[in-house]
């Protein structure tokens, strides 16, 4: 049921209350309800989400009429319903002749509430938002029509067959999906955008709370999201009102009706393909993994990188996300556990990719990008992969040596195919022990026969940090140990003297580097 800023004129707490502007306006459709606290433009300008929204303020803390103005020539701007203005506790109102006049050349609705009205803000909110959910009549309809449909055994042999009556009946429309946001049953009655851009947006939504259904406009389609349980598992379920014909009350009743047709049915969901692959690529699952990558008709080329990640499942990782997929024509399996992710990169497509190092220099752009202004961020990736067989080793790879590979490398957020193998090979040299192990430690030994402890720890250091977090950058180095430049050049001479090498030698820096890597990793292992 649409709710109008009309409708919100004729309920009990807004009377008595006064139209001060905007009568053209009245129709302006109403979807939320809010406190406005922006006290000047600026923070009115910061506002998200106020489309379609009732606001409700006293402009008890705006100190002139030019910021008055202001924020309500941008909450207009915004597309917000309207702005329900209260009285001040002194019984002066904060709408003036001269605010009512500017919000009436512009359209915008103003709805002052004068001091004799003893409604507060969560009277008002209370109000609109049964208003929003059930309307004053709350309407059947949808329900009634929708359960006829879905509960005719005798017509339907199934229940994609019910559901599809039933939504081209009411025009609605149901996606159903995996926890892990992958399509497993669609039901489309009308095609105005994508359901990859629909599950784009949402990612960066809180659509897994319970009661009221998330409303989300995906390009101008008015979607709905909120989680289901179909057989003691967790989904999610997007309802489209096709004509915007309902609240959100009858979309969550729907949602309700829809889970227990589901239950009578003994409707029974399909496999998520693409999580089960993630999984089987984890435990090296090979056979299965070719399995699924048939019944999924994936071309294995198109595989090219997998990662594990922790701390990218925020709104500005899945924002980032979105943005790499639709600008690059690659699709981003993941598998979301909590804080921490699994991840696939597919280029789309049946033929085998093409320009391959266009696309692995923006898939390595996207990881630097995820990283950006967040320290929490790791993550372990493998780009440029054979297929089936690539993916799987890459993933043993990662699942062997995250949690060493941070203690090598402690200043990098982002770890490589590169850094992984590295220590990978170093756990084997200290599991093995033995002359190989020996051999690469002995490259350090210099340092503690050829002069004293200290000095012997100052340079190891000074050259840990220049071999391994520097990448053998002076000016890195003396920013990460927090010396001069003048020092670094110093030590580093001092260094090539004490192992009669010059370590930046390409037949020196593989063994050194090793050494070094091996050095850190026995601390942990210690």
């Amino acid at each position: 049921m649409k709710v109008t800023v009309n409708d919100c004129l004729g309920l009990e707490s807004l009377i008595p209350s006064t139209l001060a502007s905007g009568r053209r306006n009245l129709e302006n459709r109403v979807r939320t309800i809010s406190v406005l606290e922006a006290v000047n433009a600026k923070e009115a300008e910061a506002l998200k989400d106020v489309k379609e929204q009732l606001l409700l303020t006293s402009f008890s803390h705006v100190n002139n009429e030019e910021d008055k103005g202001s924020i309500v020539k941008i909450l207009s701007k915004k597309g917000a319903a309207a702005l329900v203005v209260f009285a001040q506790k002194n019984g002066k109102h904060a709408v003036t002749d001269s605010l009512a006049a500017l919000a009436d050349s512009i359209g915008f609705p103003l709805i002052a509430v004068s001091g004799d009205n003893p409604s507060n803000y969560s009277n008002v909110i209370e109000d609109v938002m049964d208003k929003l959910l059930y309307g004053t009549n709350f309407k059947n309809g949808l329900i009634n029509n929708t359960i006829y449909h879905l509960l005719d055994f005798e017509r339907h042999s199934n229940f994609q067959s019910a559901l599809k009556e039933a939504a081209l009946s009411n025009e609605f429309q149901v996606v159903l999906l995996s926890r892990d946001f992958n399509p497993i049953l669609t039901v489309e009655t009308r095609q105005k955008t994508t359901i990859a851009d629909a599950i784009r947006l949402s990612k960066g939504k809180n659509v897994e709370k319970e009661g009221v259904y998330t409303f989300i406009d995906v390009n101008g389609v008015l979607t709905y999201w909120g989680p289901i349980t179909v057989g003691g598992e967790r989904y999610f379920l997007m309802i489209v009102d096709n004509e915007d014909n309902y609240s959100a009350g009858e979309i969550t009743k729907l949602a309700e009706i829809i889970e227990l047709a589901m239950g009578m049915w003994k409707y029974t969901p399909e496999r998520d393909v693409k999580a089960e692959l993630i999984k089987a690529l984890i435990r090296s699952n090979k056979g299965l993994a070719y399995s699924i990558k048939n019944e999924m008709d994936l071309v294995t080329e198109n595989i090219m990188s997998v990662f594990y990640a922790k701390g990218i499942e925020t709104d500005k990782g899945n924002n980032i996300i979105a943005k790499f997929e639709r600008d690059n024509e690659i699709e981003i399996i993941r598998l979301v556990e909590g804080e921490e992710s699994y991840g696939l990169l597919l280029k789309k497509g049946k033929e085998p990719s093409e320009d391959a190092f266009t696309h692995k220099s923006a898939v390595l752009e996207l990881f630097d990008k995820l990283k950006e202004d967040n320290k929490k961020v790791r993550i372990f990736h493998a780009t440029g992969l054979d297929g089936i067989e690539g993916a799987a080793d890459s993933f043993r790879l990662i699942g062997e040596t995250w949690t060493f590979v941070e203690s090598v490398f402690p200043y990098k957020r982002v770890f490589t195919k590169y850094e992984l193998v590295l220590v990978s090979n170093c756990i084997n040299l200290q599991l093995q022990g033995g002359y190989l192990k020996r051999n690469y430690m002995e490259l350090l030994e210099p340092f503690k026969r050829e002069m004293g402890e200290n000095k012997a720890k100052q340079l190891l250091e000074t050259l840990e940090t220049f071999v391994l977090d520097a990448g053998m950058n002076s000016g890195k180095t003396s920013d990460f140990m927090g010396i001069h430049t003048n020092t670094v050049q110093y030590r580093l001479k001092r260094i090539n003297e004490v192992l009669g090498a010059e370590i930046t030698g390409n037949r020196v820096i593989p063994g050194l580097t090793i050494a070094l890597a091996l050095k850190r990793l026995e601390r942990v292992v210690n």
